[in-house]
């Protein structure tokens, strides 16, 4: 958008009662959305030259949802962290005294370290808030060692310490999901696809929560016992990992990024030590002996070293092995 076309608008933009920073917002949401379908088309994502898909999106102009996310910055919206309210600039003017809810150590975070822009949205009728909050890292420490993290399908992650966090429920979750999605698939209607994006919400929030509590259980350990930690490089793990078909649908339908990114930040937040090592043949190689062979491997559960003959716990294996890279990635960086 030139600046020329941008003066135009916000003129516009001013004439029909919208205030100052509400038409630069407008301004800003619109030029953001056609710089992104620009680079879209440019990378291809969007299919070939002269594709169905591509046409559309070059065809149409874009258009945004009316529940879609409004951002807000602190000359639209103030917040009153003691009164628990937050003020609201609107279209029919400045709406004050609007309560929000949260939890004691979030409002803590927002009052401590609240910055820039907060995102309005709303979901199924309940309007939410997401503020930013730039929470410094805590300074790292030099650790005593380090606690290899395996994640797998069985089992979603299996730490050196002996935690794992088992994928049993979440596996019956997930074929559950899984088989209701292809019920209201086949009906097609609006409701059908209203109650599919419902699904699709609920079954999200439910892996984030999942992850956030595999992540804190993870993270904690190593604070309290002052090590580090070791993480498989998860690049290209879902084109890497080979599966039996049934397997594959809950390799594709598990955020293991974002599994990864919660453990990630988590350590940096607390000033745990955190490094990624090459997964390859961690679930071959023997960690008492270091002997590597496929057929170490018996089965998803079991290890049995065909060179010293230790019998164990196939991902504890992997998981020990992933600690022992990871104590050399570090020393080798020191």
């Amino acid at each position: 958008m030139s600046t020329s076309c941008a003066s135009n608008t916000y003129a516009e933009l001013k004439a029909r009662g919208l205030g100052a920073q509400a038409a630069q917002h407008v301004i800003k949401k619109v030029r953001d959305s056609y710089t992104t379908l620009k680079a879209n088309i440019r990378a291809g994502n969007l299919g070939k030259e002269g594709s169905k898909r591509r046409r559309r999106a070059e065809s149409k102009p874009v258009t945004f949802r009316p529940e879609a996310a409004q951002p807000y910055d602190d000359r639209c919206l103030s917040w009153q962290y003691d009164q628990r309210t937050v003020s609201v600039w609107t279209v029919d003017g400045r709406v004050r005294n609007i309560r929000f809810a949260c939890s004691a150590d979030a409002l803590k975070m927002l009052q401590a370290y609240r910055q820039g822009e907060s995102d309005l949205i709303q979901r199924d009728g309940v309007f939410y808030l997401v503020a930013t909050c730039d929470v410094p890292e805590a300074g790292q420490y030099e650790p005593d060692g380090f606690i290899g993290v395996d994640l797998g399908i069985d089992n979603i992650a299996t730490a050196s310490t002996g935690y794992l966090a088992a994928g049993r429920g979440l596996n019956r979750y997930r074929k559950r999901q899984l088989a209701l999605r292809a019920k209201l698939q086949k009906k097609r209607t609006k409701s059908a696809k209203r109650r599919l994006k419902a699904r699709a919400r609920k079954e999200a929030r439910h892996a984030a929560n999942q992850n956030h509590i595999i992540s804190k259980t993870i993270v904690t350990e190593a604070e309290r016992t002052g090590r580090g930690l070791s993480l498989e490089e998860l690049k290209g793990i879902r084109t890497r990992v080979r599966l039996r078909k049934p397997q594959r649908v809950a390799l594709h339908s598990w955020a293991f990024a974002q599994l990864g990114d919660f453990i990630v930040y988590k350590a940096k937040r607390a000033g745990v030590p955190l490094v990624f090592v090459d997964p390859a043949y961690t679930s071959q190689t023997c960690a008492e002996c270091g002997h590597v062979d496929k057929r170490n491997r018996i089965d998803q559960g079991l290890f049995i070293c065909r060179g010293c003959g230790v019998v164990a716990h196939a991902d504890r294996n992997a998981s020990h092995n992933i600690a022992t890279r990871g104590e050399s990635v570090w020393n080798a960086g020191a």
